[in-house]
């Protein structure tokens, strides 16, 4: 089944729109990077060949989540990148590396710019009503997304 939150792909990571975002559409946007090996736990355990396609993946990604944002009306200044994983402890589980990525708009409402992510667990519903990207916004994030050197 293919994973229709999957907007570009290298050879080592995917970039994703978060189902379930901790940023708003209409405050900036979040997607994520993970590595198509989930055995990635932490930056250290990359090669340098896949640090490298990490740190350029998460370079392109940022520009084009600003650039495509601000085509959508959203008035992004500012994008935030956030290694977590924490949560995954909770589970009882191993976490998987994956970088946030986080359009920070000057009119957010909820997650107010400048201030930094306000990032509570889940299950205090503060991101229940939070929408994440639309396929029109992937597809303008896309349009503006280069091929990692």
């Amino acid at each position: 089944m293919k994973n229709t939150n999957i907007v570009f792909e290298t050879k080592y990571f995917t970039l994703e729109r978060h189902p379930k975002p901790f940023v708003c559409r209409t405050e900036g946007g979040h997607l994520r990077i993970f590595p198509k090996d989930h055995t990635i736990s932490e930056r250290r355990e990359l090669t340098k060949e896949q640090a490298n396609e990490f740190m350029e993946l998460s370079i392109i990604a940022g520009e084009a989540l600003e650039k495509a944002m601000n085509e959508q009306g959203i008035p992004v200044v500012k994008i935030n990148y956030e290694d977590l994983g924490n949560w995954a402890f909770k589970r009882g589980e191993r976490p998987v590396l994956h970088l946030h990525i986080f359009g920070r708009a000057t009119n957010a409402v909820h997650q107010v710019f400048p201030e930094a992510v306000y990032l509570p667990d889940r299950s205090s519903g503060f991101y229940d009503s939070f929408v994440a990207l639309t396929d029109e916004d992937i597809a303008a994030i896309q349009k503006h997304l280069k091929t990692p050197r």
